[in-house]
């Protein structure tokens, strides 16, 4: 019973996120252009839950930039870390809806922090306008090159021989770092001891420092690490493997079929923004992601793009997400400590 739950829990993220990929290729083309509007007439600001470095903030800098050149204000990236993305989501729920705050939302705080922290600031349902999905992030299980296993199934083993002696780093308790490790464990009869840090950066650096034994986080943030052989791959968590790194065989390789996690990233403002900057936006967003040069980088990056047509369809995925999400922070007793 539990595995045929746990089926469903993996599944259910990346259908939704699938689903929405596969609307935005089929649906009917999007709602004629709005008149011109004078919009933007100074800076927009986009506020980024978490460091720079990780995955969020990279994304969301190439996006203020292209956005930049094709509106003519500048598009400001702001971060604003903590509590897993929430609170510049609170920030950003706070905002003056006229298309001057945006925020990256993301899996963590739109989906599942709402389900984690007991006080949150926000409603993920009600307090948030959807502009458009950008990228789905698919997540790399790193150690350091001097541990001994060469593949997830000898990592696992060993967690396995030895519990609650080996750590996993994450972004954050409730991250998607967090709950994709977690199910990870849950199906390998594993237990290790949780190390929750604020970004990537420092959970990486502990690991090539060997103060950690492992993450499971976004291909974006650990790409130039395993590149460079300051980190070792052993497994990506979709179920094909990923051209950036064609050696790495996927989760459901090594013993877990069906496994297949990630985050997905994408645009959203303050509720209440105008409709006709809302569909601005969305469409401005969608010429920028369909532009192939940005595709090739993004892919380089290890994020692969994907959009929606419509707020509308974003926001129908943002719901589904929001449920999805919620059953397995349930499933897996996930609570933050403060």
């Amino acid at each position: 019973m539990r595995n045929s739950l746990l089926a469903l829990l993996l599944a259910a993220p990346l259908a939704t996120g699938l689903a929405s990929a596969v609307q935005a290729q089929t649906a009917a083309p999007a709602q004629p252009q709005a008149q011109d509007l004078a919009y933007p007439t100074k800076p927009v600001t986009i506020l980024v839950g978490f460091p720079p470095g990780t995955a969020t903030d990279t994304v969301a800098r190439m996006l203020a930039e292209r956005l930049a050149q094709r509106m003519g204000q500048q598009f400001i990236v702001e971060n604003k870390p903590g509590a897993g993305g929430s609170i510049a989501a609170g920030l950003g729920a706070r905002a003056k809806p006229d298309g001057y705050t945006l925020m990256i939302g993301a899996s963590a705080p739109q989906a599942i922090n709402p389900h984690v922290y007991r006080n949150l600031n926000y409603d993920a349902r009600t307090d948030f306008a959807p502009i458009g999905l950008i990228t789905w992030l698919p997540y790399l299980f790193v150690v350091n090159p001097d541990n001994p296993a060469h593949n997830l199934k000898q990592f696992l083993a060993a967690a396995k021989a030895k519990p609650d002696q080996l750590t996993y780093a994450t972004t954050g308790i409730g991250t998607t770092s967090h709950l994709v490790t977690s199910v990870l464990l849950s199906k390998a009869g594993a237990t290790m001891v949780h190390v929750p840090y604020k970004g990537s950066s420092q959970a990486q650096t502990d690991i090539v420092g060997g103060r950690t034994t492992a993450t499971f986080d976004t291909m974006v943030s650990s790409l130039a690490m395993v590149k460079s052989g300051r980190l070792k791959a052993l497994a990506v968590s979709t179920p094909e493997r990923v051209a950036m790194l064609p050696d790495v065989p996927t989760v459901a390789e090594q013993g877990y079929p069906g496994f297949d996690m990630g985050a997905w990233l994408g645009l959203i403002a303050p509720a209440g923004i105008p409709p006709a900057i809302q569909t601005r936006l969305s469409r401005e967003m969608n010429t920028v992601l369909a532009d192939a040069a940005v595709r090739d980088k993004l892919a380089d990056l290890g994020a692969q793009v994907r959009t929606t047509a419509t707020p509308a369809d974003f926001g129908v995925m943002m719901k589904n997400e929001y449920e999805s999400w919620g059953n397995v922070v349930r499933e897996f007793n996930v609570k933050a400590t403060d």
